[in-house]
């Protein structure tokens, strides 16, 4: 597995390849965010001299921020991208996955826990094509009301074939996981997912950890939506789609 880090502090970074590299990943190591772009974007000198699996990118970069540099991957490139910093606000982890981050992990983070993260998105990535089978697609199979691959809950839209969402019908911008989770709570409104279940089927893995990037996803989905009701919190238990739509 081929890696981009890209990390100001040298000694970090040091330190962090040798681990990489023990575990088997080839570690590319860049130090700004106009390096790590020369890397990744079409038509830059480096591209095509290695294609990289996921992105361990810092925010804290001394040329530009980290949120800039994820904005400009993500326009051109599926590549997953996991954000490393010590920005711990929940503010800050819902505007990188809405800026197309694959996952959020806070310094100081246990290193078993960061390769459990890097396997998990270079597992789950998937190229960026709606006819492309994935849990949206596979949520639908028997879903009430998705005869022609369409789930409506209200004023909200969700349509699984071409994967847009329209709320009062104006289209809403929705990151991958985003999408999968949404699709797959609305084919059963009503029902209580179990967290394990949720992570289960859209994160692709049984890996506890994941469940704060879980949370994180639902409360951005719910400001996407501007429906905060419409997905319910089962305390102790999971998460439903509210059976009387938005």
């Amino acid at each position: 597995m081929r890696l981009l880090l890209v990390e100001d502090d040298d000694h970090v970074a040091a330190a962090l390849s040798a681990v990489l590299g023990r575990h088997g990943l080839d570690v590319v190591h860049v130090r700004s965010g106009a390096d790590a772009l020369q890397e990744l974007l079409p038509g830059a000198p480096g591209e095509g001299a290695c294609g990289f699996d996921v992105v361990l990118l810092d925010l804290g970069l001394p040329d530009q921020d980290g949120f800039e540099v994820c904005g400009r991957i993500r326009r051109t490139s599926s590549t997953p991208v996991i954000m490393v910093t010590a920005r711990a606000d929940v503010r800050s982890r819902i505007h990188g996955l809405n800026l197309g981050a694959d996952d959020y992990v806070v310094k100081p983070y246990d290193m078993g826990e960061l390769l459990a993260r890097i396997h998990a998105v270079s597992r789950r990535a998937v190229a960026e094509d709606p006819a492309a089978p994935g849990a949206a697609q596979e949520a639908a199979q028997g879903a009430p009301g998705a005869a022609d691959g369409t789930l409506r809950l209200g004023t909200v839209t969700i349509e699984l074939p071409t994967r847009q969402v329209r709320v009062d019908g104006a289209e809403i911008s929705l990151t991958r996981k985003e999408f999968d989770l949404l699709a797959l709570l609305a084919q059963r409104p009503g029902v209580v997912f179990r967290r394990e279940q949720i992570i289960s089927e859209v994160w692709r893995t049984s890996w506890e950890g994941t469940g704060r990037t879980l949370e994180v996803h639902v409360a951005s989905l719910r400001a996407k939506l501007r429906r905060p009701a419409l997905i319910e919190t089962v305390r102790g238990v999971g998460y439903r789609m509210s059976a009387q739509g938005a």
